[in-house]
């Protein structure tokens, strides 16, 4: 009797394990958000009922288990909104996670609920209406000052973090938002299993939509652009370029695409190069940035763009590495470290360095490289130094001038899932 009730017991366990399991929604079979956040360090939350998902792929958990005590302000964990706070001028709020419930708001760091919290909703933010739909943050540099867009019905609130202070427009064409979303500069309505792109200042929504979710925001069965694509092993990944801008982002380019990672903590993300660069349809060969521009070479050419947010091609461009560097052949490599105006070309055996302050350019130095670095494929400077990468791996230099000089062979290091999103 004793064997047959723990018998009885493990049974009732696994059917209730069973129940759980099956009740895990699906992203895949199309639903809709009820809210989608990323957190400090750039991974992103889809959250629907009790539960949510971390990244693009991977099934649902309890959100519970992630973001302790949710739960305590609704008993099925339900969020009507969340954001990431974009406030840097206020260091105790920025990349601070707000959620909020009914008129209910709790804000979370490091996955802890905040001491204080929750708060009522006029308190942390006066003047927005409660039981929201959706809400997104937008830097000062997308919409003039730091500001939250709260959404309710198709009314629009924009609320500024400095003044406090709210403005309300109402965005009809625009459908009803039940989740929204900034990612890499872009803002997105989710509404049902599709969303729509939107301007966070105007509203104004250009280009063909809605689309589906299951085609970009998440990896499905037979959906997506990637829905079926695999992420290359760490052994396997060659660079053709790798460069870093003004505002922190870092480029790896290898054949016809190019992955991004932030310092704004979006995340690792992979595009065709023709998205941001639409002239470059062949890949590159190196590629560096200075000041306000991105310089992409292939071939015998060089296409420098304005680094704004479309990356505009200048007029005039390309031209040859002739005319704009001073330089003839094939480019390997291309570097340019902080604060300085020398651009460090790779070109077989040989660094050449190109002043790019003079005029007309022209190389001023013209060293020989180390035999085991005579078939490097990308380089880049940093405040570590330099990593010249050969295939898989990279070798790190004090400086450009140790690279050519040093006499000492630097082991090399191997490329890491932590640096560019492959699988170690």
């Amino acid at each position: 009797d004793f064997q047959l009730f723990f018998i009885i017991r493990y049974c009732v366990f696994l059917f209730f394990l069973g129940n759980k399991v099956a009740a895990l929604p699906d992203r895949c079979a199309g639903i809709e958000f009820d809210a989608i956040t990323p957190d400090e360090q750039g991974n992103t939350f889809f959250f629907k009922g009790g539960h949510l998902w971390k990244g693009f792929h991977g099934p649902a958990q309890p959100s519970n288990e992630i973001f302790k005590k949710l739960h305590d302000i609704h008993p099925l964990g339900h969020v009507d909104a969340a954001f990431r706070m974009h406030n840097a001028e206020n260091p105790d709020d920025h990349d601070h996670i707000y959620f909020f419930v009914d008129d209910k708001v709790v804000r979370f760091y490091d996955q802890s609920l905040e001491d204080g919290y929750p708060k009522e909703m006029t308190e942390e933010f006066p003047g927005v209406p409660t039981h929201l739909d959706a809400a997104v943050e937008c830097p000062k540099t997308e919409c003039m000052t730091n500001t939250v867009l709260f959404f309710k019905g198709q009314d629009v609130y924009f609320y500024d973090l400095a003044t406090k202070t709210v403005k309300t427009k109402t965005w009809s064409h625009l459908p009803q938002c039940t989740s929204a979303f900034r990612w890499l500069e872009h803002y997105y309505c989710f509404h049902g299993h599709n969303f729509t792109r939107f301007h966070p200042v105007s509203g104004e929504v250009t280009g063909n939509y809605p689309k589906d979710a299951r085609n970009y925001f998440m990896k499905c069965p037979n959906f997506g652009h990637g829905g079926d694509r695999t992420v290359p092993k760490c052994s396997e990944v060659k660079l053709d370029a790798i460069s870093t801008d003004d505002t922190g982002k870092t480029y790896f380019f290898a054949g016809s695409t190019y992955m991004r990672l932030d310092t704004s903590r979006d995340g690792l993300h992979g595009f065709p190069i023709t998205r941001s660069w639409k002239e470059l349809t062949n890949g590159v060969d190196a590629v560096f940035s200075y000041i306000d521009k991105i310089y992409l070479m292939k071939d015998d050419k060089v296409y420098i763009y304005k680094a704004d947010a479309h990356y505009t091609l200048i007029e005039g461009y390309p031209k040859s590495l002739k005319e704009e560097l001073g330089i003839e052949g094939h480019v390997d490599a291309a570097f340019l470290c902080p604060n300085e105006h020398t651009v460090h070309i790779i070109q077989g055996g040989r660094m050449r360095d190109v002043d790019l302050t003079a005029t007309p350019r022209a190389i001023t130095n013209d060293v020989p490289l180390p035999p085991h670095l005579s078939d490097i494929d990308a380089g880049l400077c940093g405040p570590d130094g330099v990593k010249v990468f050969k295939g898989s791996q990279f070798y790190l230099y004090e400086s450009p001038k140790i690279l050519a000089t040093g006499r000492i062979i630097v082991e090399p290091q191997k490329i890491t899932s932590a640096m560019m999103g492959c699988q170690d």
